[in-house]
């Protein structure tokens, strides 16, 4: 081999690697991320970490990793992490707010946005990737809860790809016919059957949840995730999430997703076709195999996870959720039936609840109270462009923020 075919072959191969930014690489999503890429140096390259004040974690990734660049949402962990970088002599640029997460979003050698930020934060910097015409793997369903159609409108505006990385999306995105486009609609899908574990309450008497923990809400039965989306899956409100996700993802109503207990979490999720046919996809309770998934689209690549044992599980068990025992799911179903700006102002009023209960200034069944009673003062609006659905973010985190504060003195010590 001659230097010159020697390097026109170093050249396709660098063309080849996809370049990866992790929105949210300290979280367990981007954690697992940051596993599966491990597995695949050769085919995918780490542009840039980002996180919001975990400052010791981020240093240590970018230490072991070695980004590009950087960035810490907060500025003053900004601050302490470059002088981190600076002091271990490390080659990597630090940037700081959401125009830094946006740079790293639009980056031209990135292929790849993993968005893991964990709630409304992650909405914004998601849409300028998808702007960008980036593939966009969601793992924060956030945004489109709060701006489906603006995320679904500019995907098909720009040429972006979104790909699920929930689970259970990702589960019935692999059961969906070929061709699949995010919010167009499949004519040969009937509906779909979004699982769930049930969270750790499912078979608590509802007059014991008053006293429920933080640290009980946390310690879910089958899966490893963060504080609040643990607190929504004990809730179940993370199912109602998933349920307006899934309809702007699929392009189908409310009316053809059927949410169905299943404790194993075997079965992430199936879909019925017109014909009778029902397709599920099984695997192990682990978020390496629809990360892996997404990545590597339309193939398929080592996850790491071990191979499902079915004589192992031996029985699967499913049963309908109780909406009065997880009134979140059915706030959630009503949110998602009215439509406009109403996702918007349920998922703002729960990020404000789930953090009240684990600052522990309100109790586990709060939560659905305060969402509801915001959802009940502030008038949905049935536009849907950006100003609107961040308008009433805004006013609906003011509201169940101000609706807290009013309980506060009445909320007995007893109670956590």
């Amino acid at each position: 081999m001659t230097i010159t075919d020697k390097n026109s072959s170093m050249e396709r191969h660098e063309h080849n690697i996809r370049g990866v930014t992790i929105l949210g690489s300290t979280g367990s999503i981007g954690i697992n991320t940051l596993d599966v890429l491990a597995r695949h140096s050769a085919k995918y390259r780490i542009v840039a970490l980002t996180a919001n004040t975990q400052v010791d974690r981020l240093f240590e990734q970018c230490r072991r990793i070695l980004p590009r660049i950087a960035v810490m949402l907060d500025p003053r962990a900004a601050a302490q992490l470059k002088g981190k970088i600076k002091q271990a002599g490390l080659d990597i640029d630090v940037l700081s707010g959401v125009d830094g997460l946006n740079a790293v979003a639009t980056h031209t050698e990135v292929h790849i946005v993993v968005a893991a930020i964990v709630g409304a934060a992650g909405l914004l910097p998601t849409l300028t990737a998808v702007r960008a015409g980036k593939r966009v793997l969601l793992a924060n369903k956030e945004p489109l809860v709060m701006s489906g159609h603006v995320f679904i409108e500019e995907a098909q505006r720009y040429g972006a790809e979104l790909l699920p990385v929930d689970s259970e999306h990702n589960a019935i995105f692999q059961c969906m016919p070929g061709g699949f486009r995010a919010g167009v609609p499949a004519a040969s899908v009937r509906r779909i059957f979004l699982t769930c574990s049930g969270g750790p309450f499912r078979s608590t008497p509802p007059e014991a949840l008053a006293t429920v923990t933080p640290e009980q809400a946390c310690a879910h039965p089958n899966w490893v995730m963060g504080r609040k989306i643990s607190v929504d899956s004990a809730t179940l409100m993370n199912k109602g999430l998933e349920l307006i996700e899934a309809c702007w993802l699929f392009g189908v109503t409310p009316d053809q997703v059927e949410i169905v207990i299943h404790p194993q979490s075997v079965i992430h999720s199936l879909v019925e076709y017109v014909d009778g046919s029902v397709l599920a996809q099984l695997g192990n309770p682990d978020m390496r195999t629809p990360i892996a998934h997404a990545l590597a689209w339309p193939e398929r690549i080592e996850s790491g996870v071990k191979s499902l044992n079915l004589l192992e599980v031996a029985h699967l068990d499913f049963s309908a959720p109780d909406l009065e025992h997880f009134p979140c799911l059915r706030l959630a179903y009503e949110a998602a039936r009215g439509g406009g700006t109403m996702p918007a102002i349920l998922n703002a009023a729960n990020e404000v609840a789930v953090q009240a209960f684990l600052d522990r200034r309100i109790g586990f069944t709060e939560i659905p109270r305060v969402i509801a009673h915001t959802l009940s003062n502030l008038p949905a609006s049935h536009e849907t462009h950006l100003d609107a659905v961040l308008s009433h973010d805004k006013s609906a985190r003011e509201m169940a923020g101000s609706f807290i504060l009013a309980r506060e003195p009445r909320v007995g010590q007893g109670v956590l």
